[in-house]
């Protein structure tokens, strides 16, 4: 049952990563870059849109990898005693740092920023705001890779 419980946690984390993700490389890459080429300056109301939908899949892919991110702690834990230092755990560690890191720029764009730019009294200053926005999401595209690396690692560690 163990091993059972152990593959469904890994597939529900490896999807809810690739969600994650995958959909910020497709708004990225794709999705941005291609509104912006057939929509013009009605694109922003697009990836608004966009964002709404992709926002909820994002909020439940962080539960998703959160809970079966303590259920694979805790049905793969060797005993911690003496071994918190270890490479493997300070490798957990990072990758968890980085997660939370992540996290918080997905929720402070949506909760802080999001509405900031709604509000914006002036186009100049929501332009502003928007290219922050989107500098977080490249921020977070970075730390998404820099997790699936360590993940890798750990796998090999």
């Amino acid at each position: 049952m163990r091993g059972l419980i152990l593959i469904v946690s890994y597939w529900i984390h490896l999807v809810a990563s690739v969600i994650w993700i995958g959909g910020i490389a497709f708004v990225l890459f794709i999705a941005i870059p291609k509104a912006k080429q057939v929509l013009g300056a009605e694109a922003s109301k697009l990836m608004v849109e966009f964002g709404k939908r992709f926002t909820l899949l994002v909020n439940y892919s962080i539960a998703f990898l959160a809970l079966t991110g303590i259920a694979l702690i805790s049905l793969n834990r060797a005993p911690l005693a003496g071994e918190i230092f270890e490479k493997r755990w300070m490798i957990i560690a990072i990758k968890h740092i980085v997660f939370l890191a992540m996290i918080i720029i997905h929720f402070y764009r949506g909760l802080v920023l999001a509405p900031k730019i709604g509000k914006a009294a002036s186009s100049a200053e929501k332009a502003n705001l928007q290219k922050l926005s989107l500098s977080l999401v490249k921020v977070n595209f970075g730390l998404g890779l820099i997790t699936l690396l360590l993940s890798g690692i750990l796998h090999i560690a």
